[in-house]
């Protein structure tokens, strides 16, 4: 480690949450357990450290630490069977099954993927919510943000409206209690959140009347907008604070960021090597790394320096120009709940804000050198950083944020780079982690049909949409099961990242849906 980086076992002593996280977190698996946690996830006891983050203890945490502390020098110690005698470990969800056919086998997931917690459970880092809420599967036991939209997009189309209007309820629960939507519903995701898509939610269940939606819904989504723009007010211009960051000439932007700069408890061994073969300071390595699991993206050599190179990893230093798209979104969303509220002031604002986003990533984030030109992330510090094409630059379109000739451009790359016989690529990177080639995601997939269709590329949309849901009904016939993810070059599971591909499978299940009963509805 460099001199000034702290041993592992010291790491939770590191810099504090910023105030809204620390007044409302419950406290982590390592705050818990201090040295005990840092042998077990250092230590290998189990082959995901998600295993151990997510576990409850038989007994109060710190009677736990006690007896470890007293007994883990003894010989004949052994670190794994203390564990197990302490601990119970959270099951794995298989969710696969008879062969039923791929609609019906959807509508009978989806009661098996719910979860409800409503007490807080001592030691346990599963936050209390009040109503029922839908998991992803697998590894993934509690409510995750932005994965929710899009399963809530299928839960509607299958009638399960209540679910949706349960799930939306807990997010403007969340809101409530720690001014944000964190990542997921566990103690050790409280420091960081998720693309924000909280709007889209409310959207979606008040299509009739989105504007009254976002009325009902005004105060959360100006609580959400504050959480991402904390330190505007101040911030002088080439600096940058928490989230959000003012460029050279005034302009404001957003990033993604975590509030920690430790290892991710989750995946604390993992973010220790990497820091460790980066030669950089660990602790911003360790803040990039959390970065980028915030931008739902983790990980992809979209974020690094080196593509080919995790080590190399600067998520702090770009300003994505889908989380741009989607607080744009975020802004129009207050404007229209405002005006319909009857507070002129506030909608006046807000569409202000929006119509200045939306200018800057027409500009900012337009990269015209490269032709026929595409939508790409700014590298905030060097506007002259070349960002490569990835499936995120659809999501101006989505939201309705392009000129026609950009959607036009856009569409060609599409055709040109992003385009597998199975569905859009996430990037054309071939770097090994999840979210780059050759791995197609269910809400990348759906977010550019939309897009394209919304801007006059329909057909382009709908073999998207095609060629991904046929590739999902051949895996399913295959095997049984409904994945996070896909090969889009052939017909199998996608790969790379930190863990096994799982299923269940939340967004995909939803996305499947939602395209069956839309863009590809016969």
């Amino acid at each position: 480690m460099t001199s000034s980086s702290p041993r592992p076992g010291d790491l939770f002593a590191a810099a504090p949450l910023h105030a809204t996280v620390t007044q409302s977190a419950a406290a982590t698996p390592h705050a818990l357990y201090g040295e005990l946690f840092v042998a077990v996830q250092m230590g290998r006891v189990f082959g995901d450290g998600k295993s151990f983050v997510d576990a409850r203890p038989r007994s109060a945490p710190a009677l736990i630490r006690a007896r470890f502390d007293a007994e883990h020098r003894l010989p004949g110690f052994s670190l794994a069977d203390f564990v197990h005698a302490h601990f119970v470990l959270p099951g794995h969800d298989a969710v696969s099954g008879p062969q039923l056919g791929i609609r019906e086998h959807i509508r009978a997931l989806w009661p098996l993927l719910v979860r409800e917690h409503t007490q807080a459970q001592q030691g346990d880092s599963l936050l209390p919510l009040p109503h029922p809420y839908v998991v992803p599967g697998g590894r993934f036991r509690e409510l995750y943000y932005w994965d929710s939209y899009f399963t809530m997009l299928g839960l509607v189309a299958d009638g399960r409206r209540d679910l949706a209007e349960d799930m939306l309820a807990n997010f403007a629960h969340l809101i409530a209690r720690h001014g944000f939507v964190p990542n997921a519903s566990r103690s050790y995701m409280l420091s960081r959140s998720q693309p924000p898509f909280f709007f889209k939610m409310v959207e979606l269940l008040h299509a009739d009347d989105p504007a009254t939606g976002f009325a009902v819904h005004l105060a959360s989504l100006r609580a959400e907008h504050a959480f991402w723009m904390a330190g505007e007010a101040t911030l002088a211009p080439g600096q940058a604070h928490r989230r959000v960051v003012r460029l050279a000439d005034g302009a404001l932007l957003n990033r993604y960021w975590d509030d920690r700069c430790t290892p991710r408890e989750e995946s604390w061994r993992e973010d220790v090597e990497t820091a460790e073969a980066s030669g950089r300071p660990h602790e911003q390595v360790w803040r990039d790394l959390r970065a980028g699991a915030e931008s739902g993206w983790d990980f992809s050599g979209r974020w690094c320096a080196d593509p080919a190179d995790i080590a190399t990893i600067e998520t702090t230093a770009l300003a994505p120009v889908d989380l741009n798209a989607l607080l744009a979104g975020l802004e129009a969303a207050i404007a229209l709940g405002a005006a319909r509220a009857g507070d002129t002031a506030t909608a006046q604002a807000f569409n202000a804000r929006a119509t200045t986003r939306r200018q800057l990533l027409q500009t900012r984030f337009w990269r015209a050198d490269v032709g026929p030109g595409h939508y790409a992330d700014l590298n905030w510090r060097d506007a002259a950083d070349p960002r490569p094409l990835t499936a995120a630059a659809l999501v101006p379109l989505y939201l309705g944020l392009a000129t026609p000739a950009q959607a036009d451009a856009m569409a060609a790359q599409v055709r040109r780079h992003l385009l597998g016989a199975n569905g859009l690529l996430t990037t054309a990177l071939a770097t090994g982690q999840q979210w780059d080639a050759p791995n197609g995601w269910a809400p990348l997939q759906w977010m550019a049909a939309q897009g394209l269709a919304r801007h006059g590329h329909g057909e382009l949309g709908r073999d998207i949409a095609a060629r991904w849901c046929a590739s999902v009904h051949r895996v399913y016939l295959a095997t049984g099961r409904l994945l996070e993810k896909y090969d889009v070059a052939e017909d199998r599971p996608g790969g790379g990242g930190e863990y096994e591909t799982q299923d269940g499978f939340g967004w995909t299940n939803g996305v499947f849906v939602a395209f069956k009963d839309g863009l590809l509805k016969a």
